[in-house]
């Protein structure tokens, strides 16, 4: 905490104290008439309404005086006969006159602005003499005529000359209450009720301008402008326009302005900057609850509220970019008023016990805090009492009661009893208290005590001793005794007990002049921290935290004649569900969403909220500035739908999908410079994604499983709605989320059995749903290519060399040319890869090489092939380099042959098979099946070899052991008599092909087959029956598929190439087909979800289904299902 910062408080008698960190005790203010309402702190001064509805003004002393210069100009011209004179043309400017000429300002019309200022000194001329005589120029600059340019020197045609006069005026009213001056030659402005200083921070300049605003009577809304280090007074008070009435205004360190209206909702005003700090417009703002706000604090980036039943509420995703937030939380504690610090520390006054209390644990990360504490600061007890008093000795009598703790508002708890304590019924209640208050050396006859029932009281018939009020002692009236005005006091909804009222004594003291005053600390009414510059972690014996720990909410009084049991049962009855929101901020890179699309430095910040019993609603907030207005976007976390890493423009850049932006095939990319804060950004995001969804540590066995283009794998937990055919789940909100692992495909089933294969074609099981040490994570590798090529052009000299057209490619490039690709500059795809050899060139490029490995085309960039002809003109070839990555996750490594292909059996969730069918072909062609695999042995036991003529390039099961391949050369084979007891089958029967076509994919399900040939076609195999088992015909379903996975409730999905009307986007797009059941397998339509970039999908794990009214096959009812003639379990 910094030594000057101040803590200012107001008691329900109008006194008014300030707390530092060097006395730490409250200390009252030496003013002893004064009298505030309400303050508001800043760190060079305090500002208060009086109960006088005056304006008050208190500048905190410092070592620079508070000087302002006043300046004027005298003005000659030159005339032949006496030179120059202050005798001027018609036309000519004053003989005093601003600088300007246009304002006349003569010595003697210059006047202090209020008794608080004092001249320094009388008026001299300024010639940098520094107050000293003239003893060369005498100050004065010359020129032809007014007002052209002014110069020292004097030539033959300067028919005018000036000089500047100034006097300095010092402020004097350091460190005391001063009350600010009306404005001269205006109308005085309504009396205030409320008022409320900020903007400070609004501007980087050294010199600190303070905006003030206030709230009058009327509901009418001031603000006071000129306000400056060396005029801390400002200049005038100007109203601003309101669409309703207002109640109280709170402004913020930087530009931050909210108000409460009179019915209890709330105005932001928008548009306030250093250029502009009235604003431009408000908006509009609902109150926490029904019963409406009655107070607003607000901070740099935060904003609280108090409501009508004392709530306290916190006002979510508050920024300068977005005034208005997005939502409110409740947050415990029961307080009358709050006030914000100038580091968004809370300070508040308790409903309950009218006592001072902070919030703990507030920080940058930490916005809301984790419970309030009473600020426990006793009274300087080291100031004497002034109240004139006799020379000998005065004697009265004093009721000495336990202080009370009782309400000081709240009227509500009618079945409660409660002690005396003064009611709040308006605005104006200290003035309601004190104003009629009188003297402590008259006697009134009548006496009220905060802690005596008015059944009880004691009158001046009744006893000769009166009641001590501890109140602040006041000048002596004129006209005798003052009465106590009618005071609305709270009224005892039960009789004291006798024995408490036996307790109360009366003791004579003697009071001598100048008698040290012991007072117990008083109950609070206004607080503000506005200048009390504390941080959480500051170390200040102010905090009462020993007796009964830190208050969690609501917050208890430590005294109280009330009925504890009754207390806590409506506390249990009516306290909100407290939550709390936590904040990460930082800076990236955002894609802007307008043409020219470039990269933007935005501030990004995640906002979290936790609660108990509570559903999280996170939200990550980007701010930026386009032009020079301030704007925001927003993405609700549990809307996301995945996060997906990329690398762009050498950035480590993540996707960042909304069902919004899957339709416009517009993710929000951001992007760092640094992998480091890359990874935390992305792990936090991920974490927040599966906190908001109740998504565990691992997925489930009826997961989809997906591989983007970069080797991220993805899941996603499906729900009966994915494939209900009454209402599907729309793709595009579909959640997905990364699963640690680099791969080139995933396929799975519904008894968790997940298989991988790696860009290495090394095979992989996933453990993650099981027990053990490889369940926690074992090291998984990849090794994948890294591919340049090099590109040259024929010329008739030289012949092939990398001396190109101007129009031409990069001589060494990426595959599509546009991006210059050499061998020194071309890294990695991340840190996280290392190189693990040198750069070669590949002969394994689609369409062949010749024997140096080069492709030739008669130009850029049409279809290049492996053999020279007389009309290619330009050759490339591809160079290889390779690079593994690292990383921690729950995989086991399938040893000892590389794959690359494998296929699952899909079965249903109730299945029970002794051994999981698993099929796959190794990276020489071969088909294997591999035995031993359960649920609780993933990875199974050894392979078994199945005999083929020629290599196989992909291979698939289906339900009913139905196994489909297709041959490298684009043959189709369908292995007959597999069962569970035969599990490699008999032979192999070949399918025609589609016409013209060479298939390259296929996938089965529990009746139907597709297959996806090397043209991008999806093909469906027609005339599936158990007794022919190979179909009859295939049929053209669509085109732009790259890959087909089909689940064990024969659904569709696909990975589409691309999305009509979004040519720019890359290939690979998750697709669903519609409209699929028993009676038409085929569907109707596609359902575009998210892409592109996304290289494999496996839903045959899914065997979720939503109820269904229709019988599910057309086939008659069979005690067990039969496919192909076998029976099988599943």
């Amino acid at each position: 905490m910094m030594a000057g910062s101040l803590l200012w408080a107001v008691d329900v008698y109008g006194r008014v104290f300030s707390l530092s960190a060097a006395r730490e005790r409250w200390r009252l203010a030496a003013d002893i008439v004064l009298e505030l309402k309400r303050v508001t702190g800043s760190q060079q001064c305090c500002w208060g309404i009086g109960c006088d509805h005056h304006v008050y003004l208190n500048v905190y002393p410092s070592r620079v005086p508070i000087r302002h210069q006043e300046e004027t100009y005298e003005n000659q011209r030159w005339n032949p006969v006496d030179g120059y004179t202050d005798t001027l043309l018609p036309t000519d400017r004053w003989q005093w006159t601003d600088e300007s000429g246009s304002n006349p300002q003569p010595l003697h019309s210059f006047e202090l602005p209020s008794a608080n200022w004092e001249w320094e000194g009388d008026w001299y001329v300024d010639d940098e003499s520094c107050g000293r005589e003239s003893t060369e120029t005498g100050g004065w600059e010359y020129a032809v005529d007014f007002p052209a340019t002014f110069t020292k020197e004097k030539k033959w045609n300067s028919c005018v000359r000036r000089r500047r006069w100034l006097r300095y005026r010092r402020y004097k009213a350091l460190g005391t209450w001063a009350k600010v001056p009306l404005d001269r030659g205006r109308p005085p402005p309504e009396p205030f009720t409320d008022i409320s200083c900020g903007g400070w921070d609004m501007s980087d300049s050294p010199e600190k301008h303070i905006y003030l605003w206030a709230v009058s009577q009327q509901g009418k809304l001031w603000f006071r402008s000129g306000i400056r280090q060396q005029n801390p007074e400002g200049t005038r008070w100007d109203t601003i326009q309101v669409p309703r009435e207002v109640a109280q205004v709170s402004a913020g360190p930087k530009d931050l302005l909210w108000a409460v209206l009179w019915d209890g909702q709330l105005l932001v005003r928008t548009g306030i900057s250093k250029d502009c700090p009235k604003g431009s417009s408000w908006d509009l703002v609902q109150s926490p609850n029904q019963k409406g706000a009655v107070h607003v604090a607000v901070g740099i980036d935060v904003v609280w509220a108090v409501t009508k039943d004392n709530k306290v509420w916190f006002r979510r995703g508050v920024n300068s970019h977005n005034p208005t937030g997005s939502g409110w939380i409740s947050i415990g504690g029961e307080m009358v008023m709050l006030s914000v610090g100038p580091n968004d520390q809370v300070w508040g006054v308790g409903s309950d016990d009218r006592t001072v209390y902070f919030r703990l644990g507030v920080t940058g990360t930490e916005v809301t805090g984790r419970s309030w504490v009473a600020v426990s600061a006793q009274l300087d007890g080291t100031y004497h009492s002034s109240v004139p008093v006799h020379s000998d000795a005065s004697v009265f009598g004093g009721e000495v009661t336990a202080p009370s703790q009782g309400s000081v508002l709240s009227c509500d708890d009618t079945d409660i009893p409660k002690p005396r304590v003064p009611k709040i019924t308006s605005d104006s209640f200290i003035s309601a208290l004190v104003s009629d208050r009188p003297s402590p050396m008259h006697d009134p006859p009548s006496a009220v005590h905060p802690s005596v029932p008015e059944g009880n009281q004691v009158t001046g018939q009744e006893s000769d001793s009166s009641v001590l009020t501890p109140t602040l002692p006041s000048s002596p009236s004129d006209g005798g005794d003052t009465p106590w005005s009618n005071v609305d006091l709270e009224e005892m909804k039960g009789s004291v007990p006798s024995s408490a009222r036996s307790s109360v004594a009366t003791y004579p003291i003697e009071l001598q002049q100048n008698t040290v005053v012991q007072e117990e600390t008083p109950p609070w009414a206004w607080v503000t921290g506005g200048g009390c510059d504390i941080h959480s972690s500051s170390h200040v014996d102010w905090f009462n935290t020993s007796d009964t720990g830190l208050l969690s909410p609501p917050i208890t009084p430590a005294l109280g004649a009330v009925d504890t049991d009754a207390r806590t049962k409506r506390g249990q009855q009516d306290a909100p569900i407290e939550k709390s929101v936590r904040v990460t901020r930082g800076r990236m890179c955002w894609w802007s969403d307008w043409p020219p699309h470039q990269w933007e430095d935005v501030s990004v910040t995640l906002e979290q909220v936790t609660g108990a019993g509570a559903q999280t609603g996170d939200i990550l907030y980007l701010y930026y500035t386009h032009g020079l207005e301030k704007k925001y976007l927003y993405a609700v976390i549990k809307e996301v739908t995945a996060l997906v890493p990329v690398l762009r423009d050498s950035l480590y850049t993540m996707a960042v999908y909304t069902p919004e932006r899957t339709k416009q095939r517009s993710p929000i990319l951001l992007a760092t410079p640094s992998h480091h804060d890359f990874s935390t950004w992305l792990s936090l995001l991920s974490e927040s994604c599966c906190e908001s969804r109740g998504l565990g540590d691992h997925p489930s066995k009826q997961a989809l499983w997906a591989v983007t283009c970069k080797g991220d794998v993805m899941v996603h937990e499906p729900s009966p709605t994915l494939e209900a055919p009454a209402q599907y789940l729309p793709c595009d909100h579909m959640f997905w989320r990364q699963v640690p692992a680099h791969l080139l495909c995933v396929e799975s089933n519904s008894l968790g059995v997940v298989w991988g294969i790696g860009h290495d074609h090394t095979a992989w099981v996933y453990t993650g749903g099981g027990k053990g040490p490889s369940a926690q994570g074992n090291e998984i590798s990849d090794v994948r290519n890294v591919y340049i090529y090099e590109n040259q052009r024929w010329n008739p000299m030289a012949g092939y060399t990398d001396k190109g057209l101007p129009t031409d490619r990069y001589m060494w490039s990426d595959a599509s040319g546009l991006r210059e690709c050499t061998k020194d500059n071309t890294s990695p795809p991340s840190l996280q890869w290392t190189w693990v050899s040198d750069w070669a060139v590949d002969y394994s490029v689609s369409g062949g090489t010749d024997k140096e490995g080069w492709q030739y085309a008669a130009d850029f960039p049409v279809t290049f092939h492996g053999y020279k002809t007389m009309k290619d003109f330009v050759r490339r070839r591809r160079w290889a380099r390779k690079c593994k990555i690292s990383l921690a996750g729950p995989w086991q490594k399938v040893d000892p042959i590389p794959l690359t292909d494998v296929t699952i059996l899909p079965c249903l969730a109730q299945c029970s098979l002794e051994q999981v069918p698993v099929w796959a072909i190794s990276e020489k062609g071969d088909v294997l099946c591999r035995l031993g695999v359960t649920a609780n042995n993933p990875a199974g036991n050894s392979w078994l070899h199945v005999g083929t003529d020629q290599p196989f390039k992909s291979i698939c099961i289906g339900g009913g052991h139905q196994v489909w391949a297709i041959a490298r050369d684009g043959a189709v084979f369908y292995r007959g008599s597999v069962s569970a007891h035969n599990p490699a089958g008999e032979c192999w029967y070949h399918i025609p092909s589609p016409p013209r076509q060479m298939l390259k994919q296929v996938s089965v399900g529990r009746t139907s087959v597709y297959a996806v040939d090397e043209n991008s076609n999806l093909w469906y195999r027609q005339g599936l029956t158990p007794s022919y088992p190979q179909g009859s015909a295939w049929e053209l379903i669509s085109s732009n598929v790259c890959k087909v996975t089909v689940g064990p409730l024969d659904q569709v999905w696909i990975i589409a190439d691309k999305v009509a009307g979004y040519p720019l986007e890359s290939s690979g797009t998750v697709c669903h087909r519609l409209g699929v059941k028993p009676m038409q397998p085929k569907g109707l339509s596609w359902d575009f979800g998210i892409g592109g970039g996304w290289e494999h999908l496996s839903v045959r794990g899914n065997s979720l289904e939503a109820q269904r009214t229709a019988q599910r096959s057309p086939m008659p009812s069979r005690t067990q299902s039969q496919v192909n003639g076998n029976a099988v379990s599943c």
